[in-house]
Order: structure tokens, then C-alpha cells, then sequence
């Protein structure tokens, strides 16, 4: 299977960080490391539009420093670009990515991204490569969500459409409709099969939650909610009947490090719910492997039966 083959590449699982061991778990991540400010993490928190080249493709994205700045109840965080995510991005949607390898992702794959923030930017990467992609964040970035999907609009249609643009510029194509928006709170909303936004589909292939931990009281909503996206995979299973199972939601969280307790506290958390593999350097891109400071965490739940995927 699949993530047989993907947790065969990734080696041994990372080891219960709540044995009690000394030094913490953290310090395995954070020694042998120069672990950059960076100014938090921003692209520029300045910008309200920048322009990237992502996976060959030239993006334009829209940002807001004034929501960043402001005192909006909620959090801000999610109204510019964290520079995580244009690295993140490039990195899975390589051929050379072990999901792609392994068969994790495929092209018949549908992915949920929590907290995508303004950018929508991993979604439109990945938009010709899997069948669906659905965003999600608090409802108050959704009007930049639309402005840089119909800004970007010439990278979402058919292959073979020119993929060069220029800030500014009529886009050539529509917005391709594999890549929706759907307001999700990981404090307030319910997770249910509609997230989906598909009559036809009821779960996900892969979760994808990208430079969300930074503050220490979002940690068990948003692995809560890790938990239950992943848990649509058994209860779509069980409405249509017996059948041959499918594999089980594979969970991708990629951060930039920055508290070490803030880390830990996720960590600990997050292996409570997932067997959990680190991405070794050996299977990240350069751009990752040359930026201290990034990791890139698969899991699967604990309620799976781990003999019959590793």
C-alpha cells in the first residue's frame, strides 16, 4: 500500500516525546541548529502583493499588513504570507516528492489544507495534480482567497496554457474548479463530510496544515481537528458498506521553528493522536534542506491498525 511504502522510505517513527526523557524531544530538533528570527517567519509584512515563482509557475498574491497590524478579535496571522509556504509548496508538488513516489498523492487525490490563510498559494500550486483541493481558514480571508485565485487564474486552467503572467495583466482562464474555499474554525465549526463541497466525495486523501503553531492555545483545536478530518476517512467507509479499505488519511504539518516549548507542546500533543515520521533531509528539497529552522511532520492516527501500512 501506499503509506506502506511512504513509511518504509521516512524510517523509524519519532519516539514518544512523553517517556520522560532528558534532554526534551525538542532539543533533538533544536541543537544542532541556528535557528533564524526571521522576522516570525513573513515573506513581507509590508507588501500587499508579491511576486513569486513557485514549482516554474510565476504567481501574483495579495496580502493585507493592514489586518495584520490591526486588533481584529480572532487572530491576524493568516492575512499575509509566512515563508514556509512558497517552500512547502515547490517541495510537494515535485515529482521527485516521496508522496508523489510512494503514491500517497496521486492524481485522483483530495486535499484539505487547514489554516491556508490569504494566499490560497499551496492549492493553486497543486491544482493541475489532484482532483481537489479545498482550503480553509477563518471566513475573513475568503474575499483574498477569490482575488488571488482570479488573479492566478491562468495557472489553474487546462495544461498547456501559457503559465508566465505579470502583476497587473488579464488573466487568460477562469479559476479552475478543483480549488474551493470553505470557512472552517478550528475552535467553533464542526467537522463533517460537507467540507468535502462534493456529492461524490466524503473524506480526504491528505491534510495539510502549514506554519499554524505559533501560539500555544491553538495547539489542541487545530490537532483536534486533524483528528477529526482524518476520522471521515472510517465513517465514509462505513456509510457505503463493506468494502476493500482504503488508505487512511495521511496528515502533512510543516512549521518553522521558533518557541522550542511552543514545539514541544505540539509535538507531545500531536503523538498522542498519530504515529508520526519526521521528513529526513534526504527527502526534502534543497530550498528546505539550506533553511534552518523548517520540519515537515506525516502522521496517521493512532485508531489505525499500523501492521497493515508499515
Amino acid at each position: 500500500m501506499a503509506t506502506q511504502l511512504l513509511f518504509g522510505l521516512l524510517g523509524p517513527e519519532v519516539d514518544d516525546p512523553d517517556e520522560g526523557k532528558s534532554p526534551p524531544v525538542s532539543h533533538y530538533y533544536y541543537a544542532n541548529q541556528e535557528i533564524p528570527s526571521q522576522n516570525l517567519g513573513f515573506v513581507d509584512a509590508r507588501a500587499s502583493s508579491l511576486d513569486l515563482t513557485v514549482a516554474g509557475k510565476d504567481y501574483v498574491i495579495h496580502q493585507s499588513p493592514a489586518v495584520l497590524s490591526s486588533n481584529r478579535a480572532g487572530g491576524t496571522t493568516g492575512a499575509v504570507l509566512w515563508k514556509v509556504t512558497p517552500m512547502f509548496a515547490d517541495w510537494i508538488a515535485s515529482p521527485g516528492n516521496p508522496l508523489w513516489k510512494t503514491g500517497v498523492l496521486a492524481p485522483t487525490s483530495t486535499v484539505i489544507e487547514l489554516g491556508c490563510g490569504i494566499s490560497g498559494l499551496t492549492g493553486m500550486v497543486l491544482a493541475q495534480s489532484v482532483s481537489r483541493y479545498v482550503l480553509t481558514d477563518q471566513s475573513y480571508v475568503s474575499k483574498w482567497i477569490d482575488t488571488n485565485l482570479a488573479e492566478n487564474a491562468v495557472n489553474l486552467s487546462a495544461p498547456g496554457t501559457a503559465t508566465k503572467r505579470r502583476k497587473g495583466r488579464a488573466t487568460a482562464a477562469p479559476p479552475s474548479g478543483n480549488v474551493v474555499f470553505t470557512p472552517l474554525d478550528w475552535e467553533l465549526d464542526e467537522v463533517t463530510h460537507g467540507l468535502t463541497s462534493s456529492d461524490a466525495v466524503k473524506s480526504f486523501d491528505v491534510v495539510i496544515a502549514c506554519d499554524c503553531i505559533y501560539n500555544d492555545a491553538l495547539i489542541r483545536p487545530l490537532v483536534q481537528t486533524c483528528v477529526d478530518v482524518c476520522k471521515l476517512r472510517a465513517s465514509a467507509e462505513d456509510e457505503a458498506g463493506p468494502r476493500q479499505p482504503r488508505e487512511p488519511t495521511l496528515c502533512i504539518v510543516a512549521q518553522q521553528l521558533r518557541d522550542p516549548e511552543i514545539f514541544e507542546g505540539w509535538i507531545k500533543e500531536f503523538h498522542k493522536h498519530f504515529h508520526t515520521w519526521r521528513i529526513p533531509e534526504s527527502h526534502l528539497s534543497d530550498a528546505l534542506r539550506a533553511n534552518s529552522g523548517f520540519v515537515i511532520h506525516v502522521g496517521i492516527l493512532r485508531t489505525t491498525p499500523l501492521e497493515n501500512h508499515y
